[in-house]
């Protein structure tokens, strides 16, 4: 599947295996020091468009995941799999998989939730 299309070339679209899910994630700046943005409900990582590049420039490493069911992350067909506990997994094991484990979170509506 080819990219998807990003609103700045900075960011780049990825798929990342994490939890047992593949996840899409945008991701931008450096390597260390990342800042995981969570959308929320109904959202993708689409939201945080307009804060990635700025987050990014002012030196930090910014991940924006579809979190699981959402935009191009998988959709599992089972409510269990997307208990608050799995979620927060999620994010625990995306930064793993990205090399990082420590990083910051900032969440919106749903993904506050998560966070």
């Amino acid at each position: 599947m080819p990219p998807l299309s990003t609103p700045d070339r900075s960011i780049k679209s990825d798929r990342v295996q994490a939890n047992g899910v593949e996840f899409h994630v945008a991701t931008a700046g450096p390597i260390n020091g990342p800042v995981v943005l969570l959308h929320g409900f109904p959202q993708f990582w689409f939201t945080w468009r307009h804060q990635i590049v700025p987050l990014a420039a002012a030196g930090y490493r910014v991940v924006a995941p579809d979190q699981r069911g959402y935009g191009l992350t998988a959709k599992l067909p089972v409510i269990g799999n997307y208990l608050l506990d799995t979620l927060a997994k999620d994010l625990v094991a995306l930064a793993a998989s990205l090399g990082h484990e420590h990083f910051s979170l900032v969440g919106h509506d749903w993904g506050g939730i998560v966070a």
